[in-house]
């Protein structure tokens, strides 16, 4: 059954530090690996992908066929339902309005007559999305990752995703045509990220990487950024869900399960200020457990990572939450917007006992590509401003110059830069 904690125990500190760092063992083992598959992905590009494909993936390819072809991608979408395509587009449209409101423009100013000011904002040329594989197939990280994308102007969206055997969720082939991803490679894990950072002759260079991953994904993304951008470095997913004793035990139930089926180390934590309501959750949790496909899964996580805590008001609940600064944070109480101002990091933010965490996760529109591990006191969400960057605009007239130059060549000098102070000296001179 998943642990009751008390902020008082004597050991709660050391417990919630194990589920805290749970993602930080087996970095150290994984670092070495991943260092020796960007090496060689930079040295043998394409034959290097094919290796690895093979040895981890069992799938053989050849340079003609890493790419996913326009027939495989028709194919695909044949197989998928007409139920789940409309499911896919009304995500992709509700994702799209979302990150529209979120789009910045060029600015000038001409807040001085001498002086005009101003911020330019361009797209991106080119970005790499990686999906992930595997244990499951996410056709909404499709679209998290390429949309916000598309509508910042991106030049040309390329993803990868691993293809264990050969095969591929269709949903996800379905998912990218509806966001507008223009080359889809079927190559995964740290390998891909490097084809994306370094180039190989048949996957372009790409300017950012987004999307998440498992450890070796997460690992490779965090070395090559600098040689390119990323969104973040994801670690395993969690949710906390603050409860005052209102609601439907088995609601608040399902929700802890719903990250806990993830993988093995995703955390799902609940602080109530009900221990009938918290002794009642728990209870649900084995129930709902037993019916779980991912059973096998969801046991590990909610035995291992997860926590029912009590706490003495709601106050000791937020503050706390503000400590960990969760992804995925609900606030499941009779009424949420009285303590949303308290609330100061969290990725996401689910509202009342009618919003779970899961319609962030599909298709309410904001973006499910969250900061974790408590990044979420410095990082934001995945958006339109992860896919712009921006170029400051100065132009000096010459009454500008002779009016502020004097100032300028005085800290320059300062400084002891004597050629940056002659630069505007040199045009002062009448």
């Amino acid at each position: 059954m998943i642990q009751l904690l008390r902020f008082s125990d004597p050991g709660f500190e050391a417990a919630f530090a194990a589920i805290v760092t749970r993602g930080e063992s087996a970095q150290a083992d994984v670092e070495g690996v991943v260092r020796g598959i960007i090496a060689d992905v930079r040295q043998r590009g394409d034959a290097a992908l094919i290796d690895y494909t093979a040895r981890f993936d069992r799938l053989q390819l050849t340079a003609e066929t890493l790419q996913v072809t326009d027939a495989e991608i028709e194919t695909a979408c044949g197989q998928v339902s007409a139920t789940s395509m409309a499911a896919l587009e009304l995500a992709a449209e509700r994702i799209a309005a979302y990150h529209r409101k979120q789009k910045t423009e060029t600015w000038l100013s001409t807040d001085e007559e001498d002086v005009l000011l101003g911020q330019m904002v361009r797209p991106l040329d080119r970005v790499g999305i990686y999906v992930p594989g595997g244990k499951a197939s996410y056709p909404s990280s499709v679209l998290m990752n390429a949309i916000p994308a598309k509508v910042a102007g991106v030049g040309e969206v390329v993803m990868v995703v691993p293809m264990p055997g050969g095969e591929i969720n269709p949903h996800v082939l379905a998912a990218a045509r509806i966001a507008g991803v223009d080359k889809i490679f079927k190559v995964g894990g740290a390998q891909a990220v490097a084809a994306l950072a370094y180039g190989t002759a048949s996957v372009p260079r790409v300017d950012k990487i987004t999307g998440p991953g498992n450890i070796y994904v997460a690992t490779a993304k965090q070395f090559v950024f600098g040689q390119v951008d990323i969104d973040m470095i994801a670690g395993p997913s969690e949710i906390l869900v603050i409860n005052d004793g209102s609601g439907n035990p088995a609601h608040i139930a399902a929700d802890l399960l719903s990250q806990a089926e993830h993988d093995e180390l995703a955390s799902s934590v609940l602080i109530t200020t009900d221990a009938a309501f918290a002794e009642q959750v728990r209870v649900e949790v084995e129930a709902q457990l037993a019916t779980l496909s991912r059973q096998a899964i969801a046991r590990q996580s909610i035995d291992r990572f997860g926590a029912v805590i009590l706490a003495q008001d709601l106050d000791e609940a937020i503050a706390f939450s503000n400590r960990i600064a969760p992804e995925h944070l609900e606030l499941a109480v009779d009424n949420p917007f009285a303590i949303l101002p308290k609330i100061r990091h969290a990725g996401a933010i689910f509202m009342g006992h009618h919003t779970p965490e899961a319609a962030g996760d599909y298709l309410a529109g904001p973006n499910h590509t969250l900061p974790t591990g408590g990044t979420a006191r410095f990082f934001s969400p995945l958006g339109v401003e992860d896919f712009v960057k921006k170029s400051s605009i100065v132009s000096f007239s010459q009454a500008g110059l002779q009016r502020l130059g004097a100032s300028i060549v005085h800290i320059a000098e300062l400084e002891g830069l004597e050629a940056h102070a002659k630069s505007v000296s040199i045009r002062l001179e009448k």
